[in-house]
């Protein structure tokens, strides 16, 4: 009986976590097998090298945040109000995740300032979830500028809310995400 594989998932999700916690240097072949408690032979069984795995974090992630939530939003069908609230809904519900995290989002937003070529990945994914957002927004909102305050709002609070520790004057953190919710989709 031959031994049982660690997952190329659970090679790419550690190597998110570490990148996470620590910026792409952090992503270390010896590092990932001791946190996934197997040999870093195993390794070399999904891919060639550290930037082989680098390579596939960001497929991994750039696959995830855009085009599977676009999909999964889409899958429910309804109006584009209703895609919204979906898509708002699943953005918060993932939130922490290893992939779809906010966490992940700010670290490679992180990489990006340092790495060009991450930088570009970067530019696409954001032009993907804008280019969704405005398609969005514009069924509903014949304003093209009032489009683009929506998406960069939507867009911004994603990714700002994670540090915003405003006191939000006596309401809790998610009543004032409810408050907007409303009003972007209003």
């Amino acid at each position: 009986m031959g031994a049982i594989r660690t997952p190329r998932e659970k090679w790419l999700e550690a190597g998110l976590r570490a990148l996470v916690a620590g910026g792409p240097e952090a992503v270390r072949i010896e590092a990932l097998a001791q946190s996934l408690g197997v040999t870093k032979g195993g390794f070399y069984g999904y891919f060639r090298n550290r930037d082989a795995l680098l390579a596939e974090m960001l497929d991994l992630w750039e696959r995830e945040v855009a085009e599977s939530v676009i999909e999964e939003v889409e899958r429910g069908g309804g109006d584009a109000r209703e895609r919204l609230d979906r898509l708002f809904g699943l953005v918060a519900a993932a939130s922490e995740g290893p992939v779809r995290g906010v966490t992940a989002d700010i670290a490679i937003r992180d990489w990006a300032r340092r790495d060009p070529a991450v930088a570009e990945r970067l530019r696409r994914v954001d032009n993907r979830r804008a280019d969704y957002l405005r398609s969005l927004f514009s069924s509903f909102c014949p304003d093209e500028d009032e489009v683009e305050v929506r998406c960069l709002i939507a867009m911004s609070v994603r990714v700002g809310n994670h540090f915003n520790a405003a006191d939000h004057g006596g309401r809790g953190r998610a009543e004032v995400m409810e408050l907007l919710r409303r009003r972007l989709l209003a």
